[in-house]
């Protein structure tokens, strides 16, 4: 059986910001189990997203509400449910 995962999406980061600013910035919320900023393959520089994992959903609900619309390190951020990847495997 796998564990539910409260995953947040971040959208419009600043290209400084590092999967530590995440954590840092969304534990005030809860336990935050993982997160990661996306990076380019090729140019190994931010994508200007990332994912943020949390190990409870009261915690995932707050950092929306929170930080949907506000501010993190110069850019205004996008904070929103992540949307499964679906279960039909591949993509890799």
């Amino acid at each position: 059986m796998s564990e539910v995962e409260y995953r947040c999406f971040v959208g419009g980061l600043a290209w400084a910001t590092n999967d530590e600013d995440l954590q840092r910035t969304f534990s005030q919320f809860g336990d935050v189990i993982d997160s990661k900023i996306i990076n380019d393959r090729e140019s190994g520089r931010s994508r200007g997203f990332g994912f943020v994992t949390f190990k409870d959903e009261k915690a995932m609900r707050d950092a929306i509400e929170e930080m949907n619309g506000k501010e993190l390190d110069g850019r205004v951020i996008t904070v929103n449910e992540a949307q499964s990847r679906g279960s039909g495997g591949g993509g890799w």
